[in-house]
């Protein structure tokens, strides 16, 4: 004979297996979808970054994070990261960014590495989500190893935070992956 605790617990049980095998659904080997389309003059202007997958070469960074876009009259998009590192310097690098669809502009490629004029190590940057008026943005690579959630202002409310982990799900990404980036007051 069933005890009736198990009445109670099967409908918790079966909503987790309905939950797991929806998540489950996404092609984790096929690329994220993009966005339709990217307005570039739109697009560009500063950003805050508000959570990113950990990469090396954002690891000097821990605090108020950003990136600044300008389009330049030969298409090209102008690039200054600047974060504060643990020690309360600040770090800052350029970089230039090509549309590499220009169907959709919503793949691009970045670099940061420059030799004698030339821009080397060319890595994929994907626009895969943006919020109403371009107020966030979710970018990502073909392979899903690095992510970021950026937004036009230093926080975002946690209802449009929960409804970019939703998000991040659907576009295969593990929201926990994703660490918070925190923001210090200016002194």
């Amino acid at each position: 004979m069933l005890r009736p605790t198990f009445w109670l617990i099967l409908p918790i049980v079966a909503g987790i297996i309905i939950l797991v095998t929806a998540c489950d659904t996404v092609d984790h080997h096929s690329p994220p979808q993009t966005v339709a389309h990217v307005d570039l003059n739109r697009y560009t202007g500063t950003w805050y970054q508000i959570a990113l997958i950990p990469n090396r070469f954002q690891r000097r960074c821990a605090a108020d994070t950003t990136a600044t876009y300008e389009l330049g009259a030969d298409g090209h998009i102008d690039i200054t990261n600047r974060c504060r590192t643990a020690d309360g310097t600040y770090d800052e690098v350029h970089g230039l960014a090509r549309v590499i669809d220009p169907r959709t502009n919503a793949k691009l490629e970045v670099s940061f590495v420059k030799l004698f004029g030339w821009h080397l190590f060319w890595g994929d940057y994907w626009i895969l989500d943006l919020g109403p008026r371009y107020r966030y943005a979710i970018v990502g690579t073909p392979d899903r190893r690095f992510g970021w959630v950026l937004s036009r202002t230093p926080s975002l409310p946690a209802r449009t935070r929960a409804a970019i982990d939703r998000k991040l799900i659907e576009l295969g990404y593990k929201p926990s992956e994703f660490l918070h980036t925190p923001y210090r007051p200016a002194s």
